[in-house]
């Protein structure tokens, strides 16, 4: 759990720089997905999920 939640941490904060510095490129992808995984495994993770559902559930109500 330690190694994974300093993995989350250090991921995060290159994609932070990698999004600051210039755009998304193949690398940078690479690591985006990377930091996703690491922090699917969590313990924040239920509360992404729970988030992202409402954010779409949100979405799908609005009309146009």
């Amino acid at each position: 759990m330690v190694l994974s939640i300093s993995g989350v941490v250090l991921l995060g904060i290159i994609v932070f720089l990698f999004f600051r510095k210039d755009g998304l490129k193949a690398s940078h992808a690479l690591v985006c997905a990377l930091f996703g995984f690491f922090l699917a495994g969590t313990a924040i993770a239920p509360s992404i999920k729970a988030g992202s559902a409402s954010l779409a559930s949100l979405l799908g109500g609005i009309k146009f």
